[in-house]
Formats: structure tokens, sequence, C-alpha cells
């Protein structure tokens, strides 16, 4: 695989990941959107393709501590609703990246995110429009409360938009690994409150990232060098994660679903300007 071996990184280059993969335990147990600033970091400093391999295992190493955290909290239905979609973008998002350059994965990524972000907030203002109208015409207050737990995603609308988001979340976490934004996106639209959202999101992603496995070391993107490069950066995993798990109790909801869309757009921006 084309990348920097870990004797070969600067020290600055070392530490710059360093923060990332602290990055990646606080966004497995506070907010998810963070990983794309880590996403960003490694493809700063390693080559694009090359630090989807090298991520990827700090992922599943995260994506295990926000199991044991949150665990009681995922919502199975919604999971289910979710996985052939992700399955179909994780096919075609293998595909794409046995023909992308660096540039081609940076750019495609970025534009998505970007995409989602401002559809999510879209749809939130559009909500809260219609809170305050029926508020009004109640005479309650109008402060948004928002639902305690996921909507039902019966109806054909509900069906396409988790099909739609499927398939994008399974595509950008193959391409990579910027499933993340994706899915936060998605299960905030859905109504979920913040130890929900954690829950869920924790076991999609250990079930989707590990699955990924088999394909990156086919694609060449996992080897000895990128693992030998993992095992020096997990360590930095175990802090942050404990860090998110500290802070998401002192995040309010309206917080929390600022901090997710924005860092998606930070990561965004970061991908298409570089």
């Amino acid at each position: 695989m084309d990348m920097m071996t870990l004797w070969h990184l600067t020290a600055w280059e070392f530490a710059t990941l360093a923060f990332a993969a602290l990055l990646v335990g606080f966004s497995k147990t506070a907010v998810s959107g963070a990983n794309t600033v880590s996403l960003a970091l490694f493809a700063a400093v390693l080559p694009a393709r090359a630090s989807t391999g090298v991520l990827l295992p700090l992922l599943i190493a995260g994506d295990v501590l926000a199991v044991l955290t949150y665990r009681r909290h995922a919502h199975w239905p919604t999971l289910w609703r979710l996985f052939p979609a992700v399955a179909a973008g994780v096919v075609v998002g293998t595909l794409f990246l046995m023909r992308a350059d660096d540039e081609a994965v940076r750019t495609s990524i970025g534009a998505i995110l970007l995409l989602m972000a401002a559809v999510t907030v879209w749809r939130r203002r559009a909500a809260d429009r219609a809170a305050r109208a029926a508020a009004d015409t109640e005479g309650e207050p109008g402060e948004r409360s928002g639902p305690s737990g996921p909507e039902q995603a019966t109806s054909r609308a509900g069906r396409i938009k988790a099909r739609s988001y499927g398939v994008l979340g399974g595509f950008t976490t193959m391409v990579a690994n910027a499933g993340g934004p994706v899915m936060s996106l998605y299960l905030l639209s859905a109504g979920f409150r913040k130890l929900g959202f954690l829950g869920t999101s924790a076991f999609f992603f250990l079930i989707v990232n590990t699955s990924k496995v088999p394909f990156s070391v086919g694609l060449g993107l996992i080897d000895a060098e990128s693992l030998l490069l993992d095992a020096a950066l997990v360590l930095f995993v175990v802090p942050g994660a404990l860090l998110g798990k500290w802070a998401v109790g002192r995040i309010n909801q309206r917080l929390f679903e600022h901090l997710v869309i924005a860092a998606t757009v930070v990561g965004g921006v970061q991908l298409l300007v570089r």
C-alpha cells in the first residue's frame, strides 16, 4: 500500500494522527459528526486511499467502546431497516474505490456531506415552523420538545428516506469511512434523542465497519504496515471515548444536534478545499 509507515512519520505528523485518533473515540461516545474531522486529518497526513485503511481498525475499536457504553439504548427495528440499503452502498463504494483516485474520493465525499447537512438543516427548520404553528393553534408554548424516540418509517416516504440514507451511508463509509455524518443526519431526522442516537449508531457502525474489513484487505487498504500504525494510535482512542462519555451528559439535545451538523459541515469543507 502506498503510505508512510510509522517509522517515516515526523513527530508533528504522528501528533496529528494521535489527535485524530482521540477524536475517533470522542465521536463514538459523544458527537458522531466529529469523526469527519478525524477523516480529514488522516487524509492530510497520509494518502487519501491509504488513510481509510489505517482509520478503519481505529473506528472498530471506538465502536466496541461505544457498544459497551450505550448497548441498552439501540433501536433494532431501525437497524434492520437500514442494513439492506447499506450493503448495496458498500458494494457500490467498493467498485468506486477500484477506479477512483484520491482527488475523486475527497471531492465526492465532501460534496455528499455538505448536501446532507443542508438537507438536514432545512428539514429541522421546517419541523420547527410546523411545531410553532401547532403550538400557536393549541395555545401551547412554542418551544420544540422533539420526539422522545425515533419516528416510525412505515410510510412510503419514510421507507424511501431510509433506503436513500442507507445507500449513501454504505457508499461513504466504504469509500472514506465517512458514513458517520450521513447516518447521524438520518437518525436526527428520524427524531432520535441522544442516548437512542448513540446506542443505535454504535451497533450500526460496529456491524458495518467489521463487515468492511474483507473488502479493505482485498483492496490492499489494510496490511501489516497499516496495522502497526494502528497499534500505536489505538492507545489514543480510549481516552477520547472516556472524554466523550463524560461530555455527552453535559450537552443538551439542541446543542447536540447543532454540534453534529457543524462537525459534518467542517469535515465536508476540509475535504473539498484540500
